[in-house]
């Protein structure tokens, strides 16, 4: 069907273009009848204008109009006058103007709506995810969208801006163990082998390393078979980065200035040159996780000096006496807690293996009183150590493993900043959290396995003790955190042979099993391997909190709902009998 192409789009018509005749393209956003004149808001990706069908138009655009109907797609012609002073609407773009139509074309029509398209929709993620081709009509998702579009274009702009190179790497590769399952591809020219989507593009980035390409980045797709959360996909993208010849300071500056330049240009947010840096066993101690949310303090304090011949706590007594740790957090102003939120977040500390969660609280007198109290004789050194004051919450727990009892109230903390709304998503606190544990003990199997993964340097004061004590080894790791999300993952890689060797037999694994997996990377690392170190920022969860949003799926086009479906295009999907047969697959139906 021919149609009359848009001369302008719906939201770049101002005062500067009355007089002028238009021809627009775009949706029917609202319409509204009054006396006999027909008011359409159309819309397009670039805003709204309003047209108008006067009371005197022809008698066919009169019926046209009253044809017309939510989501219809038109062509409209019309001459730009200015609105009546009492309908200038300042909060719209092209709120002094409006369109008198002298021409309508019905391109398509809509069938009746699922849900409304506006600014945001009340309507249920499975029926969003169903008619995604709507809700990304919707000038939420479409900033949204845009937001992404900006923060790649900018992220290249820096990267190249310093001497990268983009380059892609295979996503059919080598199936090699990374954390989490693979999905695979079955081969129909080799049949029995299979393909692996890439879980990151890690070895090959260090491969490129070796190829002496020294900066490399790419915006890289990457595939975990694991169960969805709010801020993880089976499928997502990272900004991929390696460098030859760099410290770990090297690689914190560069994005640090690449966070810098994002925020800046898409946002107009400055950040600071430099993000605070704290040890993973110091976020551990005071946030009681190594992704703290800094935008509020709140933090945990020590409270085993109060557990002393004064204190009647026997429980506390029995944690302390054997070497544990008991913490506290003191929470401003929620002395009015009731004793079922203090049961919700009780539950919450006990998701983390908490025995349970002791409380006290400030009387407006400035004494301790209600739950844990009536152990404690000194109250008025627990108060001013604390830093408490009246109306004060007091919460406490205790366990013979720090970990445990750091992470369970850390859990509680950031748990109550949601809460008391001390989480504004406006404020973008950055830290990197360094010097990570090489290697953790799995307590099920009885042996040692890497943190992050085997490639990892070990931080040099320790490569004379590896074997002695892996578990006091610390690596040169680094983690990027944003208001409490883990939103990069880097470390200086490992580039001598032998060293890699120790680091496979600490974990297990024999010289034969590594030549199996890892082959091809050790194979290179013959050949002069450059000292090297990258990181790759999750870029899904950096656009989600740039939104303001607490779900990925809210900055991807086309994501996939909690159970790793797409509602949309109904995928996974059964594919024919024949197709299987080619790549030599049989389906056993479970009994």
């Amino acid at each position: 069907m021919l149609f009359e192409q848009r001369t302008n789009t719906c939201g770049e018509l101002r005062a500067a273009d009355i007089g002028k005749s238009v021809v627009l393209n775009g949706w029917v956003h609202r319409k509204r009848d009054h006396g006999g004149i027909t008011f359409i808001n159309i819309r397009d990706r670039y805003g709204v204008t309003q047209v108008v069908v006067d009371a005197d138009s022809p008698r066919e655009l009169l019926d046209i109009a009253a044809d017309l109907k939510m989501e219809y797609c038109l062509s409209i012609r019309g001459t730009v006058r200015p609105r009546p002073d009492t309908m200038v609407n300042p909060s719209m773009p092209t709120g002094e103007i409006e369109v008198k139509a002298e021409r309508i074309q019905i391109l398509s029509r809509c069938a009746p709506l699922p849900f409304m398209i506006d600014e945001s929709t009340d309507a249920k993620e499975d029926m969003r995810l169903t008619y995604r081709y709507l809700d990304l009509r919707s000038f939420s998702m479409q900033k949204k969208i845009r937001l992404r579009h900006e923060a790649a274009f900018a992220v290249r702009e820096y990267l190249v801006g310093n001497g990268f190179y983009e380059i892609e790497t295979p996503t059919f590769i080598r199936s090699t163990p990374e954390g989490a399952r693979d999905y695979l591809v079955p081969s129909r020219l080799y049949p029995g082998k299979f393909y692996a989507l890439p879980q990151s593009p890690q070895l090959y980035k260090q491969i490129l390393m070796v190829s002496g390409f020294d900066k490399y980045f790419q915006l890289a797709r990457c595939y975990r078979d694991e169960d969805s959360r709010g801020d993880r996909q089976p499928e997502f993208t990272q900004i991929d980065i390696e460098m030859s010849f760099v410290t770990r300071e090297d690689v914190l500056t560069l994005v640090e200035g690449l966070m810098g330049h994002v925020f800046k240009k898409t946002l107009g947010v400055q950040l600071p040159a430099q993000f605070v840096r704290i040890p993973y066993d110091e976020a551990l101690d005071r946030f009681g996780t190594d992704k703290p949310d800094l935008r509020f303090g709140m933090e945990l304090q020590d409270f085993a000096p109060f557990v002393d011949e004064h204190c009647s706590f026997q429980a506390f007594h029995e944690v302390v006496t054997k070497g544990g740790t008991v913490k506290a957090l003191v929470v401003p102003g929620k002395a009015d807690y009731s004793r079922k939120q203090i049961e919700e977040l009780e539950a919450k500390a006990k998701v983390y293996k908490a025995h349970g969660l002791a409380w006290m609280k400030v009387s407006p007198a400035g004494v301790l009183e209600g739950g844990a109290s009536k152990f404690f004789s000194d109250h008025a050194r627990i108060i001013q150590d604390l830093g408490a004051k009246p109306g004060d919450l007091i919460l406490l727990v205790a366990d013979e493993k720090k970990k445990i009892a750091c992470t369970a109230l850390g859990a509680v903390r950031t748990q109550l900043g949601k809460d008391i709304g001390l989480c504004d998503r406006a404020v973008f606190a950055f830290a990197w959290i360094v010097d990570f544990p090489l290697f953790e003990y799995n307590e099920e199997e009885q042996r040692w396995e890497a943190a992050h993964h085997m490639f990892t340097m070990p931080q040099a004061q320790y490569h004379d003790s590896l074997e002695a004590d892996p578990g006091a080894v610390k690596g040169d790791l680094y983690d990027l955190v944003l208001n409490g999300y883990e939103i990069a993952s880097g470390s200086i890689r490992i580039h001598d042979p032998e060293l890699q060797k120790r680091i496979f037999r600490i974990v297990g694994m024999t010289d034969e099993e590594a030549q199996r997996k890892f082959g091809f990377l050790l194979e290179a690392f013959k050949y002069g391997p450059p000292p090297h170190g990258g990181i790759a920022p999750g870029f899904d969860r950096l656009v989600m909190l740039m939104a303001g949003e607490t779900s990925i799926k809210e900055v991807i086009a086309f994501p996939k709902n909690s159970f790793a479906v797409s509602p949309m295009d109904q995928c996974p999907n059964e594919v024919d009998e024949r197709q299987l047969k080619e790549l030599h697959i049989k389906i056993e139906k479970e009994e």
